[in-house]
């Protein structure tokens, strides 16, 4: 059966969610008040519905149709390739993936990371910026905790997000380069409906 309404996922939890909420109900977006740990939620009568997932997977989401649109950091589409559009910046969420070692290292600047082990949660970022430095460096990925890897031996310096910079400094690391300035952006489908496309110009309108 032929869907016929608006879909969009947005984060179940974390730093992003709450203002997407805001940003959705900004766009005349009204879901359910109850809506507490629910991952599909009605709203505007059924012509919305707001899919609640894991914030990786949500251009997996667009990028197959099942959601219309997604909002989720740029970050994210950097990493890794998806056939998804980008319909524009939002202007919160924003953060850096920097790379950073420690404040004591021997490495002072991004030459001095040839040769070296970096631990990081965005491998194929990462490669991306060693390339264009033309650095050889080793590639550790790890799934969290990636501030902890130079104070247990597992990597001499470190690739990860930050948007303050306390947390690399409680670790005692001081920040080398910065690869990517991120921030949330709204993301579409490329099987987008006549009803999604009006919707995505009203929005665009509301911007300008």
């Amino acid at each position: 059966m032929k869907r016929t309404n608006i879909r969009i996922a947005i984060q179940k939890s974390g730093r992003l969610r709450a203002k997407s909420e805001k940003l959705l109900n900004e766009w005349g977006i009204d879901c359910e008040a109850d809506n507490k740990g629910r991952l599909v939620i009605p709203c505007n009568g059924g012509e919305f519905e707001i899919l609640f997932v894991r914030y990786g997977d949500i251009p997996e989401y667009v990028a197959s149709g099942v959601a219309d649109f997604g909002i989720v950091g740029q970050n994210i589409l950097y990493e890794d390739r998806f056939n998804v559009g980008v319909v524009k910046q939002l202007g919160f969420g924003e953060c850096r993936l920097i790379v950073a070692a420690p404040k004591r290292s021997s490495i002072k600047t991004v030459a001095d990371l040839e040769g070296e082990r970096i631990a990081t949660s965005y491998p194929n970022s990462l490669r991306k910026f060693l390339k264009k430095e033309r650095l050889g460096a080793t590639i550790i990925k790890i799934r969290g905790g990636v501030e902890a890897a130079p104070a247990i031996g597992l990597a001499d310096a470190v690739c990860d997000l930050t948007q303050t910079g306390k947390t690399l400094d409680a670790n005692g690391l001081k920040i080398i380069a910065t690869v990517l300035e991120s921030q949330a952006v709204l993301i579409e489908s490329k099987f987008l409906s006549a009803k999604a496309e009006k919707f995505k110009e009203k929005v665009l309108q509301a911007a300008s």
